[in-house]
């Protein structure tokens, strides 16, 4: 059996939100991440060249194709077609699942590019933030860019789209932390293994009702070299994906 058109079509289409959350499904793309996923999502339908296969008996999936080369390059999102192609049933999941006062979450507010939050999801799984709550205008994390970009950490971090100040109006119990050009050193500053740490949008921070609610100010400090001639730092601020990574690592760190 071939990659038909109607095939090629329905993966194409989920490029769009709108017929990824009609559906309940994403694309993966690439052997380590569908191999990845596949042992964490149900798969609906997984389209692979005929050796990619035979390299992997014991793959289950709703429907196997295998297709040709021309066909995967028709349905890919990507420069170069991968050797497999699949599209796998979305997970739920519940807010009430997300308790700050036991552990660490994320709460992302506003983050619009992929790549950002594809690297975000990455940098969560990697120090151990199981919990991501995001803003509706976040990009989505399912989108095939985000998926990429994340190289399989959606199999382990869990988001909730929802109003991040609603959430946090209904945790002003616990710490909530934000950077901010005013915040406290986060070298020096007393940190708590839970709690909730807000990043927000990439050129215009966190949005005021958001930082309103946050009780903990957090500053990452440049180094104190680099400035130009006029004795100004160099840089005003980090990439979002980048500061998330310096903070989860530091919150990390002080439970050694």
């Amino acid at each position: 059996m071939s990659l038909s058109r109607n095939k090629i079509k329905f993966i194409r289409s989920l490029k769009e939100k709108k017929f990824r959350n009609e559906h309940r499904v994403f694309v993966a793309e690439g052997d380590k991440l569908v191999c990845d996923l596949l042992q964490n999502f149900h798969c609906q339908l997984l389209a692979a060249l005929p050796e990619w296969l035979a390299s992997h008996p014991n793959i289950h999936a709703t429907e196997m194709v295998a297709a040709d080369i021309s066909e995967l390059n028709k349905a890919t999102f990507l420069k170069t077609p991968p050797p497999v192609i699949a599209v796998f049933e979305r997970p739920e999941h519940q807010i009430q699942q997300f308790d700050p006062t036991t552990q660490l979450c994320l709460a992302l507010d506003g983050i619009q590019d992929p790549g950002n939050m594809g690297t975000i999801t990455r940098v969560a799984d990697w120090f151990g933030i199981g919990y991501m709550i995001c803003s509706a205008d976040s990009a989505d994390l399912y989108s095939p860019k985000t998926v990429q970009a994340s190289m399989g950490a959606i199999a382990r971090v869990k988001p909730v789209y929802t109003d991040v100040a609603n959430y946090l109006k209904q945790h002003t119990g616990v710490p909530i932390y934000g950077t901010f050009l005013n915040g406290e050193n986060i070298y020096t500053e007393k940190l708590s293994p839970t709690g909730i740490i807000v990043m927000g949008n990439e050129g215009k921070g966190i949005r005021g009702e958001v930082e309103k609610l946050i009780n903990k100010r957090l500053f990452i400090p440049p180094y104190p070299t680099l400035k130009d001639d006029s004795g100004n730092h160099t840089l005003e601020s980090l990439n979002v994906a980048t500061a998330t990574a310096i903070v989860c690592s530091e919150f990390r760190r002080r439970e050694e």
